[in-house]
């Protein structure tokens, strides 16, 4: 008792003691210091978490004004976005601080590297026909404009995509293909992200969107070649020009687009640029879309494409000088109760009408040249898991095909026509194996071209995911 007694006593002494109270205030000190530099750091901290929230949210409303151009993946078919998922976004007040970080062409963006991806489309083609005859084997009455597609291995093209938002008001595209004879620009334009709601401005050059299968690449064709419509009335790759572009979204129970197009008019079976000075080609359409039942959508409507034109597609050795009309509707009906199930049915029907002169340069003489002719093809694709098949049949002069030159009425033969079926299996998204077999009965010497296509699609990047 006496030694608890001792220690207890030596224990109040040594805490009263003048030197362990000043050891004690200089930890209490010491610790009041540490929590003020926590305080500090967890205050700049939060700072920087909110300034980070202001930036963030500015990209989320800026960055995408149609949400099927900006998806960041590569998506060869399977991901396509209906029509309906998003359009313009209004944008901030110029005076909302969050845009304080934000600046043009003398600074920095909030997005610093664009999006960009590369596809790779190749084949292996095998045709009865000869190369010689394939590349003079036409649509006689229609175009004179031949397959040139040679036998054996083939790098169709391999596609470079850019995209990045420039600022809150435009976003910026272009697509430039690699073939083995060089580079082009295919592609580069501006769509804006801040007019009034439901209006849109495209311009540069750019795919016409008169049709879902008009607006696609190459790599996100159904099929590995155009239909015969487009082959005839278009070219194999459809309308791409300079111009300007303006879309209306009316609010309405149906998603409904409304839109026109102004167009330098270089397409070369359709226009050609020597038809005249400026642009001489415009377009209006209208696409209306709804859903029904759980996993069905319709997306249908009209288009028309007029203007002058001066080109030498029609026969050898002739031009011919007049105004063209094409009138078309497109029907596409999607079934996708998952990922790994879907059914895609789509048709087209197109009408020409020409009227003008044709010129004989050989013989110098000149008639008059009145074409009414029509075109329809349908096609249905059937996905199950990875795999996917289809069938496509085209046809020209289904109701129409009236050809007066100098008033006498021409034949070209039997009405052209050609069947298709396809197998496809899709290792990834990125990636898809395509064997597509033609019987093509579009010529008139009364061949049938027999053609096979092994088609090797291969994607890397970020790129957008594919309109509906």
């Amino acid at each position: 008792m006496f030694t608890r007694v001792c220690f207890i006593c030596l224990w109040i002494t040594v805490i009263v003691s003048p030197s362990f109270a000043v050891d004690l205030e200089s930890r209490l000190n010491g610790l009041e210091e540490v929590l003020k530099k926590q305080q500090k750091t967890i205050e700049e901290q939060q700072k920087m978490i909110e300034q980070l929230k202001c930036e963030l949210a500015t990209v989320k409303k800026h960055e995408v004004s149609v949400v099927p151009e900006k998806t960041p993946a590569i998506v060869l078919g399977a991901g396509e976005t209906l029509p309906t998922a998003g359009r313009v976004q209004a944008p901030a007040s110029e005076k909302d601080p969050k845009m304080s970080g934000i600046s043009g062409l003398f600074g920095g963006s909030f997005m610093t590297n664009p999006y960009i991806s590369f596809v790779l489309n190749t084949n292996f083609y095998s045709s009865s026909i000869n190369e010689r005859e394939l590349k003079n084997r036409g649509i006689p009455g229609y175009s004179i404009l031949g397959f040139d597609q040679k036998k054996g291995f083939n790098i169709s093209e391999g596609e470079l995509f850019l995209f990045a938002p420039v600022d809150p008001y435009f976003n910026l595209y272009a697509n430039i293909p690699f073939t083995e004879n060089g580079a082009s620009l295919e592609e580069a334009y501006f769509i804006t992200t801040a007019l009034p709601e439901g209006l849109q401005a495209k311009g540069g050059k750019f795919k016409s969107g008169i049709s879902r299968f008009n607006a696609q690449h190459p790599h996100a064709w159904d099929f590995a070649d155009a239909s015969l419509i487009y082959r005839a009335f278009m070219g194999n790759e459809g309308i791409i020009e300079k111009g300007a572009q303006f879309t209306y979204l009316p609010s309405l129970p149906l998603y409904t687009m409304l839109g026109i197009e102004v167009l330098q008019g270089e397409n070369e079976v359709m226009f050609n640029q020597n038809a005249t000075g400026g642009p001489h080609a415009f377009t209006g359409f209208v696409k209306t879309s709804f859903d029904f039942g759980d996993y069905s959508t319709l997306l249908f409507g009209p288009y028309v494409v007029g203007g002058q034109t001066r080109t030498s597609t029609v026969s050898d050795g002739t031009f011919f000088r007049g105004n063209s009309a094409l009138y078309g509707f497109e029907t596409v009906y999607k079934w996708k109760p998952s990922k790994y199930r879907s059914f895609l049915l789509q048709g087209e029907y197109v009408l020409r009408n020409q009227s003008g002169t044709l010129e004989d340069a050989n013989l110098g003489i000149s008639s008059r040249l009145t074409r009414s002719q029509d075109g329809v093809y349908v096609q249905g694709l059937y996905q199950m898991e990875r795999w996917r098949f289809g069938a496509r049949y085209d046809r020209l002069s289904l109701f129409k095909n009236d050809y007066m030159l100098a008033g006498i009425p021409q034949s070209f033969g039997s009405n052209p026509w050609r069947l298709t079926g396809a197998l496809e299996f899709n290792p990834s998204e990125f990636s898809r194996l395509r064997l597509q077999y033609n019987y093509d009965r579009s010529g008139i010497d009364g061949k049938t071209n027999n053609e096979i296509f092994l088609q090797f699609i291969l994607g890397i990047g970020a790129h957008s995911a594919h309109a509906f």
